[in-house]
């Protein structure tokens, strides 16, 4: 038996586990099923606040998989952590092992209820998807089996992120040609419209997401987003202002440019411009270097906002120029630190901190709407929690109670809870208006 493991000072437990066993046969107490449909054996091990999945392939496809799942994590794509790789035993196939991805749901999971319940799923599940097929694509990773079974998913500041976890079938090289990035988008939109028709045919699937019509706008988003990052355009000598609204929709969509390519077109009167994309993650990176903050890229965004906001309320209070930098630390130290210090640790089982975040500013939002006053977040933290409080753990999915048919449980906040605490609130409750 042959054992390989990724970083083992971090995952020394791993080193005790019985792999001279079948996985089918381990029945430790730490040891349960994963949700969702599964061509292979799979289980998830607990062992305190890290939890592993030990997925039972044979030993050539585990030996791919981990070493593109290592690749992808270089290459800063979205995908689980591999943790360790097991080959060459007596009892038959290899044993991948992979971190479990927290905060994480798939998409049988989102499409049933237990999920986000917000407007458009069925949109916000396909822009995920295709996002991350054209990312892989730029980086040369060509999937051939892309479906919603082999995706997980997390929320993002109520958008979804997709995150890759199975690559059996993949295969990495410079660059794709175009016959091999439309392959990949065929069997994606084959296998989106047999999960979801599948969801539909046992009446699980969520109203108002119709599985042909998703299934059928993969192919015309996936062109529209590569087309967006990869096609050239012109403008006329002198105007700047295509090329400032092209970076901006980049930026807007999260892709970071590296440089940009302006060539004078052969009239003399134009020019053509294709920008060099370095990666998804403009926001992250950058709320990462102002404040160290980890966060999915529309949380990111959000944040920056907040930040924005909070440098504005600086400057109008000092009569002078704030760098961002500076408003960013400040606003670390006392803004978004005393609101998290002020939140229950259980509660950071339901949703990720930079989600709660998020969910904080909207809460405030909402209820600033309802009462006219600018209230501080500290002020609405407890009536948020509140409505928190009953909002299942996502951090790890460990059973199917969430998944019975008619299930409305969510992490998301429905918006008339929020209108009816809103109501409930005594005067005294409000504090005069005033700036985070």
């Amino acid at each position: 038996m042959r054992l390989q493991v990724a970083h083992p000072e971090q995952h020394e437990q791993i080193v005790d586990l019985p792999f001279r066993e079948p996985l089918d046969s381990w029945d430790m107490s730490n040891v349960h099923r994963v949700l969702g449909l599964h061509r292979h054996v799979v289980k998830l091990l607990e062992f305190g606040q890290v939890s592993y999945v030990v997925k039972e392939i044979p030993d050539h496809l585990a030996e791919r998989e981990y070493r593109l799942l290592r690749w992808l994590a270089d290459t800063d794509l979205p995908t689980a952590e591999v943790v360790a790789l097991v080959t060459e035993r007596d009892v038959g196939d290899g044993l991948l092992i992979t971190r479990h991805l927290d905060y994480s749901l798939p998409y049988r999971s989102l499409l049933m209820g237990r999920g986000l319940e917000i407007p458009y799923l069925g949109d916000r599940l396909l822009d995920a998807m295709v996002a991350l097929l054209v990312r892989i694509h730029l980086n040369g990773l060509y999937w051939g089996d892309c479906s919603l079974s082999n995706i997980l998913f997390r929320r993002d500041a109520g958008a979804l992120q997709a995150y890759i976890i199975d690559l059996e079938t993949a295969e990495r090289y410079d660059s794709l040609s175009d016959g091999q990035r439309a392959m990949d988008v065929l069997i994606a939109t084959d296998n989106m419209a047999g999960g979801l028709l599948d969801l539909q045919a046992g009446g699980r699937l969520k109203d108002g997401v119709d599985p042909i019509a998703v299934a059928l706008a993969v192919e015309e988003r996936y062109h529209a987003l590569w087309d967006e990052i990869t096609a050239p355009a012109s403008a006329r000598i002198g105007d700047s202002q295509p090329m400032r609204d092209r970076l901006d929709r980049l930026h807007a969509l999260g892709f970071a440019i590296e440089e940009m390519e302006v060539v004078t077109g052969s009239d003399g009167n134009t020019v053509h411009f294709v920008p060099k994309v370095v990666e998804h993650g403009y926001h992250r990176e950058q709320l990462a270097s102002l404040t160290g903050l980890r966060a999915g890229d529309n949380q990111a965004r959000r944040m920056l906002q907040d930040i924005k906001q909070y440098q504005a309320m600086l400057r109008a209070e000092t009569q002078r120029p704030v760098p961002l930098n500076v408003a960013a630390v400040r606003w670390l130290d006392r803004v978004f630190e005393p609101v998290m210090a002020a939140i229950p640790p259980e509660m950071f089982d339901r949703l990720q901190p930079p989600e709660i975040f998020h969910q904080l500013l909207e809460h405030r939002w909402y209820m600033a709407e309802q009462t006219g006053l600018d209230l501080p977040l500290i002020n609405v933290l407890d009536d948020y929690l509140q409505l928190l409080a009953d909002a299942p753990a996502e951090r790890v999915s460990l059973d199917d109670k969430y998944l019975a048919e008619g299930s409305d449980l969510t992490g998301e906040i429905p918006i008339e809870a929020i209108a009816d605490r809103v109501a409930q609130l005594p005067d005294d409750t409000i504090d005069p208006p005033t700036s985070n």
